[in-house]
């Protein structure tokens, strides 16, 4: 009868631990898209117009409601995805590992 070394040195999972955390960089990710696309885009869209340079010929405001807020979402979606890859290989859910 022979184990691989894989399944002797595993540690156990905690699934509770391993949803906590993933809740937790969930409701990260969602406060920081919140911020970029409501508060940047409409909240605080005439102090950034009147404290940063206008970007292409709009000011910064209106362009973070119609571009910034994209590119956030974009940064954000790979920010998530390193995140949960990360959590993942933490808890032994990591597919590359598998066979």
């Amino acid at each position: 009868m022979s184990t691989s070394t894989e399944e002797s040195t595993a540690k156990p999972v905690s699934r509770g631990g391993y949803w906590s955390q993933s809740l937790r960089v969930v409701y990260i990710v969602l406060a920081i898209w919140l911020f970029a696309s409501l508060g940047c885009g409409i909240l605080f869209r005439e102090l950034l117009d009147s404290l940063l340079p206008s970007v292409g010929g709009a000011p910064f405001g209106f362009w973070m409601a119609q571009q910034g807020s994209i590119i956030s979402f974009l940064a954000l979606l790979l920010l998530y995805r390193f995140l949960m890859n990360r959590l993942d290989k933490q808890y032994g859910f990591d597919e590359r590992d598998r066979s």
